[in-house]
This record gives structure tokens, sequence and C-alpha cells, in this order.
């Protein structure tokens, strides 16, 4: 799909089953690193169905959940009903309807990479409080750390549709550094692990935007190629894809 916000509409049930939380170790970083507070305001922006809201949220944190995609926005509305601090927003990163000056974090999980970031790093010094920190989370997968990993990579690389294109990791430290200049950010990475069996990583595998669906003609062999793939690395009837949680926070001044 050419428009980015699209890309996730008919994948909201697996995202929402299969897609990986964040590590506990999330809140006390921000908590000791950031000044987070449970006063803090949050705009947690291409919030997706909610699942880094949902952390904020549990720590007692007001939060703007920004999500441009209707299907993705109405699943967080119907997940975070429960949370009075919780409110959904029809916007973007580069048009986030915010007010000026009145959020405290700006916070974006698995969504940065989808961002025109000049045009974003404007919007979030405009809603951004003095001394507000930007934080920019991915669960990077480990690609080459285990022989199932390494087999699960090869068949990304061998049915997906645009996965060299969008992938994440295309977003270096580099442009991160970028984005944050004048001022300067830090990174902490931390293990994340997600523990599947077949029926949970066919879920995951078909919750990313770059894999062919049911009308494409790689849909079927895709999915014989990872059944042959879990039955030669599962063990006790599961297998593990592993993640490194990448954190990265700073201030955001200037122009």
């Amino acid at each position: 799909m050419s428009d980015s916000t699209k890309r996730f509409s008919n994948r909201v049930e697996a995202y929402v089953k299969y897609r990986p939380g964040y590590p506990a170790e999330l809140l006390p970083l921000l908590e000791n690193e950031c000044g987070l507070t449970t006063a803090s305001v949050v705009a947690d922006v291409g919030s997706g169905t909610g699942i880094l809201s949902e952390v904020f949220l549990k720590h007692g944190n007001r939060v703007f959940g920004v999500e441009p995609n209707r299907e993705m926005r109405e699943a967080g509305e119907r997940l975070l009903a429960g949370y009075p601090g919780f409110v959904s927003v029809d916007g973007r990163a580069e048009a986030t309807t915010l007010a000026d000056h009145g959020v405290d974090f700006v916070t974006a999980g698995q969504a940065f990479h989808w961002f025109d970031r000049p045009v974003a790093r404007r919007e979030f010094v405009r809603i951004l409080r003095p001394q507000g920190r930007v934080v920019l989370i991915w669960n990077v997968r480990r690609k080459e750390s285990t022989a199932f990993l390494r087999a699960y990579e090869r068949l990304l690389l061998t049915y997906s549709i645009d996965y060299e294109i969008v992938d994440h990791d295309r977003v270096t430290d580099a442009v991160i550094a970028e984005f944050f200049r004048p001022d300067s950010c830090s990174l902490r990475t931390f293990e994340n692990r997600q523990v599947f069996d077949y029926r949970g990583l066919e879920g995951r595998l078909l919750s990313s935007s770059y894999v062919p669906g049911p009308e494409h003609p790689n849909h079927a062999p895709m999915l014989a190629e990872l059944a042959k793939i879990f039955a030669a690395h599962e063990e006790g009837g599961a297998v593990s894809l592993d993640h490194d949680t990448k954190v990265y926070f700073g201030r955001l001044t200037g122009p």
C-alpha cells in the first residue's frame, strides 16, 4: 500500500494477539533518567492498538493515543476503555491535533520509522512542555542468534512483499541522532522474548504488514515453509522469538 497509515488495517486481530509487549525495565528507566511520574502526560504517537499506551496507563498516566489508522485506533479504544486516563486521537505524527506545550512525553513504539521526520520533529517540539522528552522504542528481532531465527529471517526475505524497504532496522543510530540534533539522546537496550507454539508463530508472522495476505500467491507457500521451520526447530512444542528492546530518549528543543 502506498499509504503507510493503512498498512495494518486487515491485521488488527493478529497484531493485538501476537505482537510483543515491552519489558518491565522500561518504566524504571524513564523514572530514573527522564523524571517520569504518575502526573506526567504522555502523547503516544502511532499508538496502534495501545500496547505501549497501556504501559503508561497502568502506571497512572494520562495518555493521548494518537493513531491515524481507523481500525487500529478503534481496537485501541476497545482494549483501553477501562482506563479513565486514555484519550483516543485521530491524528498523526506530523499533525497530532494536540494543544501547544501540553505533554511531558512524546513516545513512539514500533512507529517512528513511518514518520516524516522533519515535520514530526517540529510537531513534537510544538506539543512538548519545556524539558519534555521524546522516547522512541523498537522491539528489534534478533535475526542471527539461533538457527530458528536465521531460518525465520530467510523466510521473510523469500516471501515478503517489501520487508527490506520498510524494516525498521533501516532507521540507524545516525538517523535518530540527526532527529534529536542539536540535542542529544541516550540508548538503553533490554532483552525481550516471546515463546510461541505453531499457532502463535503463524499469528505473529501474519501480524506483519510486509507479509503476503491470503489473496497473494506467496501466502500458502510461505505458511508451508513456516510449518517446516517450526517442525525443525521446536523444543517442547515451542520456539522463541528473541528481541532486543531499544529505547532512545532525550530532550527535543529548537526549531
